[in-house]
């Protein structure tokens, strides 16, 4: 499933990124028996951070992009926690996103889906999950979105 996943990232255009260091006193995955437990990745991309408050000065669509972008950053993750071995990966099991959002914004359903659909889109069935998505009055450096994610392995 490896190569699979991998020339999926390929086919699609994209590149993984390296899995990011944590920024504080945690680390960046628990293994706990055929489960990961992946910490919460926050909205990066290749030009660094991607800022904004929805229903402030970001649309839907510029925060599902940011969302996606955390999803890149769970797959890094679940990678550097299979020793680089994405065959191991059975499913991914939830995802908790949360959205940097303005009290009166309700589409965090829709924010979030940009990771959703990425993993669906990259795994097929095994993508599917169960998930929140949830409203923040802020978060770390400003940024869009932070998803976190449980992934079962083999």
């Amino acid at each position: 499933m490896s190569n699979a996943i991998e020339a999926r990232l390929t086919e699609l255009g994209i590149a993984l990124p390296d899995a990011p260091a944590p920024a504080a006193n945690y680390v960046p995955y628990v293994i706990a028996g055929d489960m990961v437990y992946v910490s919460g990745q926050i909205s990066n991309g290749p030009d660094g951070f991607i800022i904004g408050r929805l229903g402030e000065n970001m649309d839907v669509e510029a925060g599902a992009a940011a969302a996606k972008a955390c999803a890149l950053s769970l797959i890094a993750q679940l990678k550097a926690a299979c020793d680089g071995d994405l065959t191991r990966l059975v499913r991914v099991v939830k995802l908790g996103g949360f959205v940097n959002s303005t009290s009166d914004f309700t589409d965090q359903p829709k924010v979030i889906n940009g990771a959703s659909d990425f993993m669906v889109e990259l795994l097929g069935d095994a993508g599917r999950h169960a998930r929140a998505a949830v409203s923040a009055a802020a978060l770390p450096f400003g940024v869009a979105v932070e998803i976190e994610g449980i992934f079962q392995i083999k």
